[in-house]
């Protein structure tokens, strides 16, 4: 067995190893700081995953970044549940989870009302 930090695992772990650091393509992050980032970055729920595919929703990673970005500004206004608006694609965003629950177009969205929301952004 080998040993990481302490505990006795029953395998050699592939990337370098040294200490608590994770060598990956020449930087050292710790795992601590992996596993923030992410935690840090936004999540789709299974429904929202449905959701983009059925309505054929394209996000680029430049359209993740604004996501992320607004749920950022969501969550030091202490939002919970919040409508973010981008380009034509409105995302219902549970804030604390950092997940979205679901997608639509804008002009698919029906009645236009939305409900149990405590914040509108505009990404």
């Amino acid at each position: 067995m080998y040993e990481i930090n302490g505990i006795q695992v029953p395998f050699l772990p592939i990337n370098n190893f040294e200490g608590n650091r994770v060598q990956n393509r020449g930087s050292s992050e710790s795992f601590e700081s992996i596993f923030q980032q992410e935690l840090e970055k936004i999540k789709f729920s299974h429904h929202a995953v449905k959701r983009l595919e059925e309505r054929q929703i394209k996000l680029s990673d430049e359209d993740i970044a604004k996501i992320n970005s607004a749920v950022e500004k969501a969550e030091q206004k202490g939002s919970r549940d919040s409508l973010v608006m981008m380009n034509s694609t409105a995302f219902i965003v549970n804030i604390p989870n950092r997940t979205i629950i679901t997608a639509m177009p804008i002009d698919r969205s029906g009645e236009n009302v939305f409900t149990n929301i405590d914040s509108v952004v505009f990404a």
